[in-house]
């Protein structure tokens, strides 16, 4: 309530009418990690998550950079994109698994059988085969194009904050200090795309595995908003240890 998290609340309240968009609900989520994440099918419907540890942690544009960050999934859509992107990476495994069944306990047999001899067996074969390949590759494909998309969605999100804060170092300072102490005991896979970095304390620079992740790399989401801000207002990563840990 407005009571309980004042602070909180007058800065999501003035990022709100800076992005056009009405003010969402705000929770408090009672973890002693860095994250934050939003919610709701449209920025009607909507409401923004923050950790404790967030908000104790991060001085004023810091928070007001993740806030922003938030409010711009919101009015770009992102939550309703993402749950069109899983229900259609779902069907895609769905698909692939029907076709490949009709085929090896239909199809299979019926092109045996009206063939007959060698020809239809290898003919048989040869579908077999890419019907493996097409149940192995295609959640494959659909799940990296997910991915890439989410990851996109990051680098937008940071941008358009920026530009509500008009201080893109306030969010390339969380990110530092986030990235440090992102992680929040109860989120799972299924839930990590939500937040605003990674919430398990990791992400990899590996190029392979890096496609596999929903978060850019922080550095490299950092390195886009001291572009955008000149270097201006940029912590080091020394100031950033002294101000988490004391």
């Amino acid at each position: 309530s407005r009571d309980d998290n004042t602070r909180v609340y007058y800065m999501v309240e003035g990022l709100a009418i800076a992005a056009g968009i009405p003010m969402p609900g705000i929770y408090v989520m009672e973890e002693a990690g860095m994250n934050a994440f939003a919610t709701g099918r449209n920025p009607q419907h909507s409401i923004i998550v923050l950790t404790r540890g967030l908000i104790n942690n991060l001085d004023d544009d810091e928070l007001k950079g993740v806030i922003a960050h938030e409010l711009s999934h919101i009015k770009n859509y992102d939550i309703l994109l993402g749950t069109i992107i899983v229900i259609l990476v779902g069907m895609v495994t769905i698909i692939s698994n029907i076709i490949f069944r009709s085929f090896l306990f239909g199809g299979g047999r019926r092109s045996s059988s009206s063939r007959g001899g060698s020809a239809g067996s290898i003919f048989s074969l040869i579908f077999l085969v890419l019907g493996i390949v097409l149940i192995i590759l295609s959640p494959l494909i659909a799940m990296l194009i997910r991915f890439a998309i989410s990851r996109q969605r990051e680098y937008l999100a940071d941008s358009n904050g920026a530009l509500i804060t008009r201080y893109p170092a306030g969010l390339a300072n969380a990110l530092r200090k986030i990235s440090a102490y992102s992680e929040v005991r109860s989120a799972n896979n299924a839930t990590e795309h939500m937040f605003i970095a990674t919430p398990f304390g990791r992400n990899t620079r590996v190029a392979f595995s890096g496609l596999f992740n929903t978060h850019p790399p922080v550095e490299e989401r950092i390195k886009r908003l001291e572009k955008m801000s000149l270097g201006i207002g940029i912590k080091s990563e020394e100031k950033i240890k002294e101000e988490v840990l004391g």
